[in-house]
């Protein structure tokens, strides 16, 4: 029987390290990785054990980083899926080889591509701005009990519980809290069971751009303008003054990235054209453009002031965002709502033409009327003048004569009618010969719009002071 050697360590009598993987512990299956171990304190010597049923540790000999650290690098693998990859580092001093520090915290493997792969989506756009609020949710139809968010070029991963959905999903929220530019980049996430080291595999990958990190800002045109048929050409036209590498255009309340083109100098400007075409109801829509530069991808300008693009005749249905590519969607059929608009303007301008047609025909027929009545005016009654003016007698020529109260011999019968109002004691008399049982050499008149004036006229009395022997009646006819 071979003597066992015993040996006593004194643990935590030193600060702990620090350990990491590189490139990253999201490991393929047969994969290789390596793992870090540093501290700032001199240790000698940096070992690494394995956790689970068999432990398995390894002693390498720190170097000195020119940052003053000290560290000490382990290969491991090929990695398996049947074994757990959990591991913890510690270091000490040569001199005290029992005296152990703390031990690190620990780090796990997961190794990726076993089982089937989740998706990350975000609920807003996928452009965000500093101070926002961002959370990303990793979603499976498959039972995982627990999820772990990834970032590109980050060493260290976010862990879930993972929560299950009536509809048989599994998912977990990771909320990142409120936006800043260390945001940036690129996220994936994976799903996987408890006590098992096999993960799922990567799920697609999720870009998170921060918007408002550059000083300029773009300009957005659409052409030939905002409001289009479906089956129509568009393309929106970004611009800028400064140099800009790459243009990105988004569309509000879009999950799908934002499409990407390299910019053209051309005439003073940095520019890029989007096309799309032919539009149907999926292209309408919010959209801003963003500058970028090949350096840090992730981080953009100031966006565009927005613009708003409208297909005429489409349904509220807000299909798929738009792409370069000819999207499949049918065009929106019927007549488009600028023809009704069209047709009622054209309606309206018919109408108003022919009212003021109307109008401008009766005015003309009132001038008519007020010309003929000044060029055949009723004779005013003359007689409401003193009898002896002058100026009535020279513009027309009067006619008097004598009615008697009796029927003259010629059987001609003149009736006249006085105007009784006393306001007017000198009103208007309308005269109409009538003529009855009249030899046929007598002419008879009707005397109508002539002004007919009875005088009653008495002889002057006499020096002897005696009235004259009978009153005589007077008309007035004015002859046109």
């Amino acid at each position: 029987m071979t003597p066992a050697l015993t040996v006593l360590l004194c643990l935590g009598m030193h600060s702990k390290p620090s350990l990491s993987v590189l490139p990253s512990s999201i490991v393929p299956s047969g994969g290789n990785v390596t793992l870090q171990c540093v501290s700032w304190t001199g240790f000698h010597r940096f070992v690494l054990m394995k956790e689970g049923q068999r432990q398995l540790f390894w002693t390498r000999n720190s170097q000195q980083a020119p940052s003053m650290r000290f560290w000490a690098l382990f290969p491991v693998g090929p990695v398996i899926p049947s074994l757990m990859w959990t591991f913890r580092c510690y270091g000490y001093y040569s001199n005290t080889p029992q005296e152990w520090s703390l031990p690190s915290d620990p780090l796990e493997l997961l190794i990726s591509g076993v089982l089937g792969k989740p998706s990350l989506r975000i609920q807003q756009s996928p452009v965000v701005t500093s101070g926002q609020n961002l959370t990303l949710q990793c979603l499976s139809d498959v039972s995982y009990d627990r999820f772990v968010l990834s970032k590109e070029g980050a060493r260290d991963l976010l862990h879930r519980h993972g929560w299950q959905s009536q509809a048989g999903l599994s998912g977990a929220d990771f909320p990142l809290g409120p936006v800043g530019p260390f945001h940036r980049g690129r996220y994936t996430c994976y799903g996987g069971h408890n006590l098992s080291s096999q993960w799922s595999a990567s799920s697609g990958p999720l870009d998170i751009l921060v918007a408002g990190q550059f000083p300029y800002t773009p300009s957005l045109q659409v052409q030939p303008g905002p409001t289009v048929a479906p089956g129509e050409n568009v393309t929106l036209l970004c611009q800028s003054l400064s140099s800009v590498d790459i243009f990105l255009l988004s569309k509000e309340g879009a999950a799908n990235p934002p499409l990407r083109l390299r910019s053209k100098y051309s005439s003073g400007l940095y520019q890029a054209e989007f096309s799309m075409s032919p539009v149907t109801s999926a292209h309408r829509g919010t959209y801003r453009c963003y500058g970028s530069f090949n350096t840090s991808p992730y981080l953009l300008s100031h966006p565009s002031v927005p613009v708003k693009i409208l297909v005429s005749g489409s349904s509220g249905h807000h299909g798929p965002p738009p792409t370069i590519s000819s999207p499949t969607a049918a065009p929106a059929q019927g007549p488009s709502w600028y023809l009704y608009v069209l047709i009622g303007s054209s309606v309206a301008f018919i109408l108003m033409l022919c009212l003021l047609i109307l109008f401008l025909v009766r005015q003309q027929r009132r001038g008519k009327c007020r010309k003929s009545r000044d060029a055949d005016p009723e004779p005013k009654d003359r007689g409401l003048q003193d009898s002896s003016s002058p100026a009535a007698t020279t513009q027309e020529e009067t006619l008097y004569a004598a009615v008697q109260d009796t029927w003259p011999e010629e059987g001609v019968e003149l009736d006249h009618r006085k105007n009784t109002q006393d306001e007017e004691p000198h009103g208007d008399m309308y005269a109409q010969a009538a003529a009855s049982d009249a030899p046929p050499d007598v002419t008879y008149a009707q005397l109508n719009h002539l002004t007919l004036r009875q005088k009653t006229s008495a002889s002057s009395p006499s020096q002897s002071g005696e009235p004259p022997a009978e009153p005589s009646v007077y008309a007035a006819l004015a002859i046109h």
